[in-house]
C-alpha cells in the first residue's frame, strides 16, 4: 500500500440539505488495492457459484444477474457492522458529495414542519437564496410532486439534480398569506458548517454543524471576525451539538486551534499497519494539500488568545465522530468543560476503496481512541456537566438513536468476546425500560404538535431560548448551571447477535 495514502483519513456519510440521515463515519480514502489476497475457501465459492446458477435458471422469473451480483455484494458487507458499505454508482455519488460539503441542488437549509417541507435558512449566495426564498416559507410541492406525505429524504432527492437544470417550487409564506411559484436553476452549492455570534458581550457562541473541506478556513475567518469585534474576549461556547461528522483532518485542525502544538488530538488502531496513527496538533496532521494554514494565521491574528480563552463545548446525543474526537481531545486535555449529553459513540474508522471507477467498498478497519487512550466506540463522550436540552427535561433525547443501539455494533476492544455473549436479565431490563422511554417520549411529542401546531418544540441552537447555551454561559461565568437531575451516563453493553 503506498505511504501517499497512509494516513489522509477522513470522516463521510449522508449529507442531505439541511438534514442528516445518520451519523457520519471515519473514513481513510484510498486509491489503490491491497497486494495479497487472503486464500479463497473454494468449497464455498462453489456454493456461491452453484446459488447464483440455480437463481438464475429456476427462479419464477428472470433475474439480472449485474443486479444479483451487486446484492451479494452488499448482504456480505452489511453483516459485518452498521458502518460498512458496499456502494453502488449512486450511493458512491452521494458519498463523495457528502464529504466535499458541495451538492447539485436549490441551496436551502430545511426541516419537515406539518408534513410539508420548511425553510430554516437558505445558503448565502445560492440559487434560492438570489430567488428570495425566506426563512419560514413552507414548500408545498416540488415540481409536480406534492410535499405532504413525502420524508424529508424524498424532498431532498426531488430538489437535487444536474446542474443548469430547473425546478418548480410552490412556496406557502405564512406571513403575507399567500401561495406563489419559484423556478429555481440548480448549481453546485457549497454548505456552510460554521455560524457564529457574540451572545453577550465578551462572550462568543461558534457553531459547526459539520466537518467538510471548507470547515476550517470558514472557522478562521469567522473566529477573526469575533476578536475584531472582542478583542478582548471573555469566553466561548463550541457548540457540536448534532453535529455528525466530516473530515478527520478537520476535527484534528480545529482540535489544533485550542491545544498546544503537538499535543496528541485521536490515536486509530487496527489489524493493517496503516490503520496504526497517532493525529497530533500540526500542521503536518491536518494540511492535506499544503498550501497556506488558517489555524497558524488565526493564532497569529489573535496573538494566540484563542489557545487561552475559557472554553465550553456543548455535545448531545447527536454529535457523533469526528465531533467526538474534537471533544474528547478537549476534554482529556482539559482544555475546556464539556456539557450536554453522553455523545453517540461513533469511534470505529473505514476504509473507503474505490473497485472501479464508479462503485467502492466502505469497510471498517479500525477503532480510534482519545488522548488518554480510551475508545469512544459505543460508548460515546460524557460530559463534565450534564445538562438537559430543556428546562423541562430531555423531553425527546430517548427517540434519538445512538451507536449502541445499531445492530451488529462494534465492541470497544477491550474485550472483543464479551460482546458475543447474551444479555444479561438486568441488561434486559434496561433496554425494556428505554424502549418504554421512547413510546412515553413519542408520545409527549404527539402532544406538544398538537398543543402548538407550526411550533419548534426544542428552540433553535444559539437563540436565547436555548437553555444548554444559557446554561454554558453560566459555566463559563462562574454562576450556577442547571444540571439534569435524570440524565444516567450509558456504557457499552454485551449484545445478542
Amino acid at each position: 500500500m503506498g505511504k501517499v495514502v497512509s494516513h489522509r483519513l477522513k470522516i463521510a456519510g449522508w449529507v442531505a440539505i439541511g438534514a442528516v440521515a445518520g451519523a457520519l463515519t471515519t473514513v481513510q480514502l484510498q486509491a489503490v488495492a491491497r497486494g495479497t489476497l487472503a486464500p479463497l475457501p473454494l468449497e464455498e465459492l462453489q456454493q456461491l457459484a452453484a446459488v447464483f446458477g440455480m437463481v438464475k435458471s429456476d427462479y419464477v422469473e428472470p433475474v439480472d444477474e449485474k443486479k444479483l451480483i451487486s446484492e451479494a455484494i452488499s448482504g456480505m458487507v452489511a453483516s459485518l457492522d452498521p458502518h460498512s458499505q458496499y456502494f453502488d454508482k449512486k450511493s458512491f455519488k452521494e458519498f463523495r458529495e457528502g464529504t466535499s460539503g458541495r451538492f447539485v441542488g436549490v441551496g436551502i437549509e430545511i426541516t419537515m414542519e406539518d408534513g410539508l417541507v420548511k425553510v430554516v435558512s437558505p445558503i448565502e449566495d445560492s440559487p434560492a437564496f438570489r430567488a428570495g426564498l425566506k426563512t419560514g416559507d413552507l414548500i408545498t410541492k416540488i415540481d409536480d410532486t406534492m410535499v405532504k406525505g413525502l420524508t424529508i429524504n424524498d424532498a431532498v432527492k426531488l430538489m437535487r439534480g444536474e446542474p443548469r437544470t430547473k425546478v418548480l417550487l410552490t412556496i406557502f409564506r405564512k406571513d403575507e398569506n399567500r401561495t406563489f411559484p419559484v423556478t429555481i436553476t440548480r448549481e453546485e452549492i457549497k454548505t456552510q458548517s460554521v455560524k457564529t455570534k457574540v451572545v453577550e458581550p465578551g462572550y462568543a457562541w461558534v457553531r459547526v454543524s459539520q466537518f467538510q473541506d471548507r470547515t476550517i478556513e470558514d472557522f478562521a475567518r469567522k473566529v477573526e471576525e469575533i476578536y475584531k469585534a472582542e478583542p478582548n474576549l471573555k469566553g466561548m461556547v463550541l457548540d457540536l451539538r448534532n453535529d455528525p461528522g466530516g473530515l478527520l483532518d478537520a476535527a484534528v485542525a480545529l482540535s489544533a486551534a485550542f491545544l498546544p502544538d503537538n499535543a496528541v488530538v485521536v490515536s486509530t488502531n487496527g489489524q493493517l499497519e496503516d490503520s496504526k496513527f497517532v493525529y497530533k496538533a500540526t500542521p503536518q496532521h491536518y494540511l492535506r494539500r499544503g498550501g497556506p494554514d488558517p489555524i497558524k494565521r488565526l493564532t497569529d491574528a489573535t496573538n494566540g488568545a484563542l489557545k487561552k480563552v475559557p472554553l465550553v463545548v456543548l455535545v448531545n446525543e447527536g454529535s457523533a465522530s469526528a465531533s467526538e474526537i474534537v471533544a474528547g481531545a478537549l476534554q482529556d486535555h482539559k482544555r475546556a468543560t464539556i456539557l450536554g449529553s453522553q455523545t453517540f459513540g461513533k469511534g470505529s474508522v473505514q476504509t473507503v476503496r474505490p473497485l472501479g471507477p464508479d462503485t467502492g467498498l466502505k469497510l471498517t478497519t479500525a477503532r480510534y481512541y482519545t488522548p488518554s487512550g480510551g475508545s469512544i466506540q459505543a460508548t460515546g463522550i460524557v460530559p463534565n456537566v450534564l445538562v438537559d436540552e430543556t428546562p423541562e427535561g430531555n423531553l425527546f433525547a430517548a427517540l434519538r438513536t445512538r451507536e449502541a443501539d445499531l445492530q451488529k455494533h462494534l465492541g470497544n476492544g477491550k474485550d472483543p468476546q464479551v460482546v458475543e455473549q447474551p444479555m444479561t436479565d438486568a441488561q434486559r431490563a434496561a433496554e425494556q425500560q428505554r424502549d418504554e422511554a421512547r413510546e412515553q417520549a413519542r408520545k409527549r411529542l404527539e402532544e406538544e404538535a398538537k398543543k402548538n401546531p407550526g411550533q419548534r418544540l426544542v428552540p433553535e441552537f444559539g437563540s436565547e431560548k436555548d437553555f444548554q447555551l444559557q446554561q454554558a454561559l453560566n459555566q463559563l461565568r462562574g454562576r450556577p448551571v442547571v444540571v439534569s437531575k435524570t440524565q444516567t451516563v450509558r456504557t457499552e453493553e454485551k449484545k445478542e447477535n
